[in-house]
């Protein structure tokens, strides 16, 4: 059996500042976590789902869609979601110039890779509700399904269905369609 060398948040931040852009790390209980490179087809789906979402929050005022910014969501606990959104009444809370941002987002969305385990994704999704996330998103391109989790359970979308929600953005109701989501075309 391994031995687990625990880091502090200041010894995974002096790692951050040093790290070449291309390395993602997450800080899960103490363990340093190193996440591959995304795939291409990852990239193309957070980027649509980002882009969409983007514009819905800008078009309604609602706050702030960012990708890949860091979360300290306990003292030895820093989540870097694919995706989230932070609503603007929380935005004046949070040092835009820091990282990481300390609390969870409203929402984190990540896109599940072949290689993601669902033991750790789990304990993912577990984090940012503790931390005060009211939804996470999990979003899995090979089987063109979102799996959303939020306070009322776990309920799945599939394609050809819409992605819809409301109670995250004060009454505006998001909607997508899984179908333009998962296009195999990567130049749509």
């Amino acid at each position: 059996m391994g031995t687990t060398t625990k880091l502090s948040l200041e010894e995974f931040q002096k790692l951050q500042d040093t790290a070449e852009e291309t390395v993602r790390y997450e800080l899960d209980e103490g363990e340093l976590i190193v996440t591959p490179s995304p795939t291409s087809r990852h990239n193309i789906v957070r980027y649509r789902l980002r882009r969409a979402l983007t514009d819905f929050v800008q078009l309604n005022n609602l706050g702030l869609v960012l990708d890949e910014t860091d979360f300290q969501l306990a003292p030895d606990v820093v989540r870097k979601p694919d995706i989230a959104f932070v609503p603007k009444e929380r935005i004046h809370t949070l040092d835009l110039d820091r990282s990481p941002l300390k609390g969870a987002p409203a929402l984190a969305v990540e896109v599940i890779s072949p290689s993601n385990l669902a033991q750790d994704t789990v304990k993912k999704v577990r984090q940012y509700f503790a931390a005060g996330s009211q939804a996470v998103w999990l979003v899995y391109p090979v089987l063109c399904l979102i799996e959303i989790h939020d306070a009322t359970g776990v309920r799945d979308v599939t394609e050809p269905g819409s992605l819809t929600e409301q109670r995250l953005f004060s009454g505006f109701a998001f909607s997508l369609s899984l179908t333009a989501l998962f296009d195999s075309n990567p130049e749509r």
